[in-house]
This record gives structure tokens, sequence and C-alpha cells, in this order.
């Protein structure tokens, strides 16, 4: 059983912090699940990890956003017969604009990703591990959780309740040997922007943002370490400490005109 490989559970595993995650798994010989909606980018993903590591990559297309989902995919896994090792919770989704003038429909799917899905995961994994006393748990947070976010509120607090999240159940798990570490990015040169329609922000238009490889490997490191946070990125970690010691509004407003619309124009797009 010892020499047996192990394997690590990865949300939003076909591009950006997710995919670099499971290069990391992959290079230490880890077996992989990986979930993600698009079927393609997946497949790729998983093509281009088997070839490169010569390890086992299971892949399950599914949407996030609806609440059975990740019900769904453990039950998949429970009747392929595969453990899980490590839960990797990534998949995450943001939107742009004035909370005014945002899409209530598509936020409330935000929130079944960012929050609904990571607790469900979270919660049936953590039963497993808890059963065998091993296994270690990434929950990808942000550094929006420790920031008001204008013109992004609702995923600044998903990204707030994460955080909170996961000091409380490491604070429940810390005399077991299950690690939970949370991963705290900034801004990251990947594919969220695009789909929070955020592009024209003066902060992602001017091209700032750390590389996802780089952001992976902080938060590896941290998770095969037994870290209970990491802040990936030496002026994210400036960012995070200064608002700790500004009073919050003075602290809103220099988010808002960082993230402020090139052309002026706050309403969603």
């Amino acid at each position: 059983m010892a020499d047996q490989p192990k394997t690590a559970l990865i949300t939003g595993a076909s591009s950006g912090i997710g995919r670099e995650l499971a290069n990391c798994f992959a290079q230490d010989q880890y077996n992989l699940i990986l979930v993600a909606l698009e079927p393609d980018l997946l497949d790729n993903a998983a093509s281009e990890i088997r070839r490169q590591f010569g390890v086992q990559v299971t892949t399950i297309t599914k949407d996030l956003f609806k609440r059975d989902a990740p019900f769904e995919v453990y039950n998949e896994i429970k009747l392929k017969g595969l453990r899980i090792d490590v839960l990797v919770n990534d998949a995450g989704q943001g939107q742009y604009g004035s909370f005014d003038t945002t899409d209530v429909n598509r936020e409330l799917d935000i929130i079944q990703l960012n929050i609904g899905a990571y607790v469900v995961f979270t919660k049936l994994y953590l039963q497993e591990f808890k059963a065998r006393n091993e296994g270690k748990i990434l929950l990808v947070g942000s550094i929006a959780g420790e920031l008001p976010g204008p013109l992004q509120a609702v995923y600044h607090g998903t990204k707030a309740f994460v955080n909170s999240f996961a000091e409380s159940i490491q604070e429940e798990n810390k005399d077991s040997n299950i690690t939970i570490t949370n991963l705290l990015p900034g801004i990251t040169k990947t594919d969220f922007f695009n789909k929070a329609h955020m592009t024209q922000a003066k902060n992602v238009a001017d091209g700032q943002g750390m590389d996802p490889a780089d952001v992976a490997r902080d938060g590896y490191k941290a998770l095969m370490a037994g870290e209970h946070r990491i802040i990936s990125g030496l002026m994210n970690n400036v960012q995070v400490g200064a608002s700790k010691v500004m009073p919050d509004p003075l602290v809103a407003a220099q988010v808002h005109k960082q993230s402020a619309p090139v052309d002026g124009d706050e309403s969603a797009r």
C-alpha cells in the first residue's frame, strides 16, 4: 500500500492556476482527477500531463454553477473506486461592474461556484480524511478576501468567506494529521478577467499580474509543508499588510481607483 501512487482532485483544472497546480502534482507523480466545464481544454490538459509526466489522469466535465454538481463529482469518483489524498478547490469566477448594474443570476452562480462547491467538496473529503486521519486540502482563496472590492463586490465577498472558512476548519482540525492550506493570490495572468468582463480595468489593462505557474508553485510548496496560509507575491503581501493599518474606507477607495475602468464606464458589460 505504501508504494501506491497518491491521487489529487483539482477543480478549475483546465487553465490558469488550477492547470499549473496539476503540473506541480504530476511532477511529484500524483495521479490526477481534473474537473472543469470546458471538455476540450480539459482533454488537452490531460493529454499534455500524461505525455509529460506519465501519470494517470481522469477528467470529469461538470458545471459547478449547479448545486448538485459537486455531489455528482464525488459520487462519480466513488463509483470509479478512486481514493482522493489531496483536494484542491480552485474553480472560481467573478463579475466586474458596479453592483447595481451586474446580473444577479450570474452572481448567484458565482456564489454557488466560489462558496457552495468549496463547502461541499471540503465537507465530503474532510469526512473521508478524518476517517483515515490523513489528507491535504488546498483552498484557493484570494487577497480579494482581505480587501473591500468596489466593482467586484460579490467576488470579494465570496473570497472573504473562503479565507474565514479556512481559518475556522484549520482550528477544528489542528490536532489531526489533516492539513488545510489557504492560497491567496492577487492579480494573476489567467482567463479570469475575460470571463469577468474585466479587461478594461486599469490594473488588468496595465498588464499587472503574476504568472499562474509561480502562484501554483507557492501554493503547492505551502500545501506540502502543511502551512495554513500563503499570500503569493511580494507586492500582494505588501498590499494586504498595508490594508490592515489603513482605515477601511481608504482601502476601498484605493482598490476602486486601481480597478477603475480605463473608459470611465463602471457599468457591467
